[in-house]
Parts: structure tokens; sequence; C-alpha cells
């Protein structure tokens, strides 16, 4: 039976993030911590916009691929090293999916959407990009809130819920509100977005 080139280029994807030294645990089951992010991502996109493109469920999974390559530590650990930080990962997140996708025998036309979805140009102006950011700020709340909300102070929670909230379409703003939150997790979702 042959594969397509999204079968392989999914399969190589997983591969990749499978080999991430950390871990998470999630309902009694431990996962390469970046192979849940991408399952999770594809996921969302899949659950919320089930004809999405093929770049975009591409870009979608390899999100964060290999993303423990480049530590945060290796960069100065103020503002400007932490924006540093996600630009070279947003390009090495596209070159390494790149080189997949043209084993997988993709066209360079292709290639190149994948990488400007996962570098996420034109945000607000393209429309699968946007689609890309609203699915990301989803997978955050649902997933990453709550371990977020225990590591940093109410005052700076409120500020990454608003910036998360200000990144997303008015579809994803809405879908935000559907999400199961603990009691305590949407009060502050209210407060923040003065709800």
């Amino acid at each position: 039976m042959t594969t397509t080139p999204f079968q392989n280029a999914s399969t190589w994807i997983d591969a990749e993030n499978a080999q991430d030294p950390n871990h998470e645990t999630y309902q009694s089951i431990t996962y390469p911590k970046e192979l849940l992010y991408s399952n999770r991502m594809y996921e969302r996109l899949m659950d919320f916009h089930p004809n999405a493109s093929e770049s975009v469920q591409i870009a979608s999974k390899a999100q964060h691929i290999c993303r423990w390559k480049i530590a945060r530590d290796s960069y100065p650990m103020d503002r400007v090293g932490y924006l540093k930080w996600r630009e070279d990962l947003k390009k090495f997140h596209a070159k390494t999916t790149a080189a997949i996708l043209e084993k997988a025998g993709y066209t360079e036309e292709f290639i190149a959407r994948v990488s400007f979805l996962i570098e996420k140009k034109l945000l607000k102006k393209d429309e699968e990009t946007q689609l890309l950011e609203d699915v990301i700020c989803l997978v955050f709340l649902e997933y990453y809130l709550d371990p977020f909300v225990h590591k940093h102070d109410r005052e700076k929670m409120k500020n990454i819920i608003l910036k998360t909230w200000l990144k997303m379409s008015e579809k994803g703003q809405q879908e935000a509100l559907k999400i199961s939150y603990s009691a305590a997790n949407l009060d502050l979702i209210k407060e923040s977005l003065e709800l």
C-alpha cells in the first residue's frame, strides 16, 4: 500500500518529536512533551476547522518540532533574549519541517507556504496564519494555562491572558469560552478580559 506525502511527513514529524527528552504525563500516560503538544495542536485544528488545508495541518503538527534543541537559557534571560529565542525557534521549526517535506516529495511552493505559516507571517492579515494562531492560543488555554497560573502572579497572568485573547480572531475567542476551565481559572479569565 502506498503512503501519501502527508502520511509520510506526519510520521516523520512525529518521529522527530518523539525524541524529546522532556516528558509530560496526561491522564496517567507519559508522553514526549513535544509529541503530546503536536498531537494536541493537530486534534484541536481538526476539531475547530475540519476542512483546514494540508499546509495548515502540517504547520500545526510541526509548530514546536524539536523545540528542546534550542534551550531558552542559551539566550539572555530578559525580554530581548526571550524575543530573539522565539524568533530563532520559528526559523528553526520552519527549516526542520522544510527538510522533512522535501524528503516527502512536496513542491517548493508548498514547502514555502508551510514555512510562512510556521513563522506566523502576516498575522491578522493571512487567514491561515490567523487560523494557526487561534489553534495555538486554544491549545494554550486548554492545556497550559493551569500550569502557568501556578508559576506566575495574578497580575502577570492577567496580562498573559489578555495578550493571548488579542491574538485571536473573534471565532477563536468564541471557541475559547467553550473550554472547560476550573472555577478559579474562569474567574481569572473573566477578570483579565473584563467580562
